[in-house]
This record gives structure tokens, sequence and C-alpha cells, in this order.
């Protein structure tokens, strides 16, 4: 079994990270912090973990989290790397929602988050948590950096264009002019009191943030990079709050240069992503919708180009808080742990 705990388990990724791993045949839960609600038990917070979840909250002191395997940090930027070192020391591995091991230049990190990173060498050896693209690495990390919501979806949309894999005969699309156009649930915003957020702010309204720069681009941007092998990546991403609670839908475009003219896209992306246990490439001309993946591991995509013109559209949809947070954290823990990757993560999207 792996002995894991949860820093920060009074979250909406920390609460769906309970949800995961009490099902987890592998995982024996061995402590959840939270400062504020230490000595409460679990199920007392969320009635709908009675019956399987039975510790309570503890401090970090109090925790002992050095005994455990694994431990997540489903916590505000810079609390991870606040412990790492020592948790490390102790033989234990890390995963962090937040962004302290996303970013790899630690002057993005700065600019973007408004902290000092305390631990750059520990961030030198962090491993990107987007399992379809860094699969090998993960399996040997000790610190992994899981991928945000965005960017899980505008990632894993333009892959199959941007990597050599489909490139080798020459480059499919204009990188340097990609378009994200992605919407998010208001559980995106974390459980937090803010007026954005209130029912009466949030509902029966609709808007974009963040236009002028948002935390994901520079993470986006360095995946792109990655996956592409080359640094000549364009991307405006505007995201948008909508008035539902779970769900990402990402709309993704670009321009066909005449390399890429004649390819079969649809066989393009069901021969990137098959055997992949958690993309779903779905039919042609298909429209996946967010309820679809409600409550799953799952990531749907549909391929079009309209028109069969030179401009591709990408639908992308997941789950915010699984498949964009707890559930591709699962789904890392399992490559860390030599597990199968699906372990704990077979959950059917709720319908309606």
């Amino acid at each position: 079994m792996i002995r894991v705990g949860i820093v920060g388990g009074t979250g909406y990724t920390g609460v769906e990270l309970l949800r995961l791993l009490a099902q987890h045949p592998q995982v024996e839960l061995r402590a959840i912090t939270s400062r504020s609600e230490a000595g409460m038990s679990v199920a007392k917070m969320f009635p709908s973990l009675r019956g399987r979840v039975e510790i309570a909250f503890s401090t970090p002191e109090e925790s002992q989290l050095e005994e455990c395997d694994a431990v997540f940090f489903a916590t505000p930027h810079g609390v991870a790397m606040s412990q790492a070192r020592e948790l490390l020391a102790a033989g234990v591995k890390i995963l962090d929602l937040a962004a302290d091991f996303r970013l790899q230049d630690t002057a993005e990190f700065e600019k973007w988050y408004g902290m000092a990173h305390s631990c750059p060498d520990i961030l030198r050896e962090a491993v990107y948590g987007l399992a379809e693209i860094n699969r090998e690495k993960i399996k040997n990390a000790r610190v992994v950096g899981l991928a945000g919501c965005y960017p899980t979806s505008v990632q894993l949309g333009y892959a199959p264009l941007l990597s050599p894999r489909s490139t080798s005969a020459g480059q499919l699309v204009d990188t340097s002019s990609l378009i994200a156009d992605s919407k998010s649930g208001v559980s995106g915003a974390g459980r937090k009191a803010e007026v954005a957020t209130l029912l009466a702010e949030a509902s029966d309204n609709f808007k974009a943030y963040g236009v002028a720069g948002h935390r994901h681009l520079p993470e986006i941007k360095q995946g792109l990079r990655a996956i592409a092998g080359h640094d000549a990546i364009g991307l405006t991403f505007v995201p948008h709050l909508v008035p539902m609670i779970r769900g990402i839908h990402s709309t993704l475009y670009a321009k066909i240069l005449p390399a890429g003219m004649q390819v079969d896209y649809q066989r393009l992306y069901e021969n990137f992503y098959e055997g992949e246990p958690f993309v779903d490439v779905m039919p042609a001309n298909s429209h996946p919708e967010t309820r679809s993946v409600r409550g799953s591991n799952q990531l749907r995509i549909a391929v079009h180009r309209p028109g069969g013109a030179d401009t591709l559209v990408i639908l992308v949809v997941e789950d915010n808080l699984v498949k964009g947070a707890s559930g591709q954290a699962v789904q890392c823990l399992n490559l860390m742990f030599g597990l199968p990757e699906d372990m704990g993560l077979q959950q059917i999207a709720l319908m309606p």
C-alpha cells in the first residue's frame, strides 16, 4: 500500500483527491492537513465521504508527513516549495497541484506569481505532470508539478499537430498564431469567498477575464515549446468564466500550412492518442460536451476543418477538478509507483 498524505484537504482539489484516493485499492490515507479545521473529522466537513474516509484533519506539525510515501499539495502557491526539501530528505515523493514546480524559469514564476522561488535546485529536477506527454519521466520522478486545468486542455488539444511524430515531413500548422478560446466552471476559482463567484454574480452571466495576461499562459507556451521541440510558439489565450460548477471547454484554432493541406487530421489525432486511457478522440463532426466528462478523468477531443479550408478547429472538454487537477495527480501517482495508470480512475462521467 502507498501511504499518502494531503496538505490542504479542504479546498475543491483537496476533497476531489479524497474522493478518488478513498476508492484507490493501493492507497492508504495517512494524513490530511488543515490548520483551520484541525481535529474535525473529514466526514463531518464532507458528508459525501462518510464511511469512506475515517480520519480527521490535522495541523502540518502533527501530521507526520515524513512517514508517508507520497504527499499531495492541494494548497496555494508557495506552500509546496516551503516543505519540499524536508520531505524529499525523508524519501517522500511530492505531487504539487499548485504552480511551485510548473514553470522551469524562476524569473517567469516570480513575475506571474509574485514571490521568490525558495528551492530552484528542486525545481530543476521537477517533472511536469502531464502524463500523456511526460509519462516516462514521471515514472522516475521525485517531484511532479501537476499541469494546470486550462493548460491540460490546450496542450493535449494541440499536441498531435506540433509533435515531431507528426511533423517529420514539415510543419503542419502555423505555430506563431495559435488561438485558445477557453471556458471554465466556477470551481476553477477555488473554494474561497469572493464576490465574483457568488451565485448572484456568476449565475446567468458569461465573461472573459485575464485577456491581457493569465498565469496559465507561460505554462501553456512552455509546454507547447517542449512538445514541438522549438521555441517559435505564438499563442493568444483567452479564458472565460461560465455559469456552471465543473468543466472546461477549450476551442483551439490553428492555420494549416502548405505541408499540412493534404493531411487527414481525424486519423492523425486517432493515431496519436491510440491506447491512451484518458484521451478520447471522438468521431468526425462530433461536438463534445462538458457533461460527458463530469466527475471522470476523461478528456474528449473533436477535430474540425470547416469547409475543408485552411483553419483547424479542435474542441476539447475535461472536468477541471479531475483530469484538470486531482485525477491527473492520481494518474501521476500511479506512474510514480509502478501501478496501472488507470487504477482508481475508472469512474464513468455523471449524466445528466
